[in-house]
């Protein structure tokens, strides 16, 4: 049930899009179960493709006026000139997904002058939907599924959890949970990953080097919204629909824990100070 008070246009567009992404993750959800591919490369293609046709035909179908950029979908300029841009991920975490593993998402934002005003991060196989909506100064978020979201605002836990990929620790990840004091809960998908802190499994995410716009437009969306400091390593906004959609860098933290996440970060060497 989403939020009452939610403006009619904005709501509209946020139950569809949340349908959408369901919808898009129950069909890589029935394709993996089929059994016909069952080769780990080729059932994240299928998968991937048939989750971004679809989510292209609903996109394209419903705001034809909108640009879209996609992972999966070859580039245009032409969205650079748009007002209104759909940012998806059909299926964030292949390896997660081609494994047999529930640890992957589907993401779908939108932004609307540069600025990131929805996002959906559905999680298929764990029949949960995190979603935001951000509208100058306000903001709704939650979650539909089992459990409860968890905002920023909640104290947090005496030793801090920070969420990292299941298959790789970057160099500096050592240095940086021993400054915070922290242990580490390993996950795969940037869109679970972000998932983790919202569900309460986590508190603290960083990245440095290889995300994509797609990557982290919706869960930067959804988490804002549940009051959550979303930035790049050194403390800057991200900036959304670029000539080039490699942002490389994100933080989601709690605000009270913002100064002493990017205090811990310059000194493990991932960030410089913003200029």
């Amino acid at each position: 049930m989403l939020p009452t008070d939610l403006p009619a246009a904005l709501r509209s567009e946020l139950e569809a899009v949340i349908g959408a992404a369901r919808l898009a993750g129950e069909r890589a959800l029935l394709l993996r179960a089929s059994g016909r591919w069952p080769g780990e490369s080729t059932l994240a293609d299928v998968g991937d493709q048939a989750a971004d046709g679809f989510l292209q035909g609903f996109l394209r179908g419903r705001f034809p006026a909108d640009a879209i950029l996609s992972e999966e979908t070859a580039d245009s300029s032409a969205r650079l000139g748009s007002a209104r841009v759909w940012i998806v991920d059909p299926l964030d975490g292949t390896r997660e997904y081609s494994q047999q593993r529930a640890d992957w998402a589907v993401h779908v934002a939108l932004v609307a002058e540069g600025r990131p005003v929805l996002g959906v991060v559905a999680l298929p196989a764990q029949a949960r939907v995190l979603w935001g909506a951000l509208d100058g100064q306000r903001a709704w978020g939650g979650l539909l599924g089992a459990g409860c979201a968890t905002r920023g605002e909640v104290r947090e836990p005496d030793s801090l959890r920070i969420a990292v990929s299941r298959s790789h620790t970057p160099s500096w990840m050592p240095a940086f949970a021993g400054a915070l004091g922290a242990t580490q809960v390993h996950s795969g998908s940037v869109g679970n990953k972000v998932a983790l802190l919202l569900l309460g499994e986590a508190d603290v995410y960083a990245h440095r080097k290889g995300l994509k716009e797609w990557d982290t437009c919706a869960p930067e969306v959804v988490a804002r919204a549940l009051g959550w400091s979303v930035s790049r390593l050194s403390g800057a906004d991200l900036v959304y629909n670029q000539p080039d959609p490699r942002v490389d860098e994100f933080l989601v933290c709690r605000p009270a824990s913002r100064q002493r996440v990017l205090a811990a970060l310059r000194t493990a060497g991932a960030a410089v100070a913003a200029p």
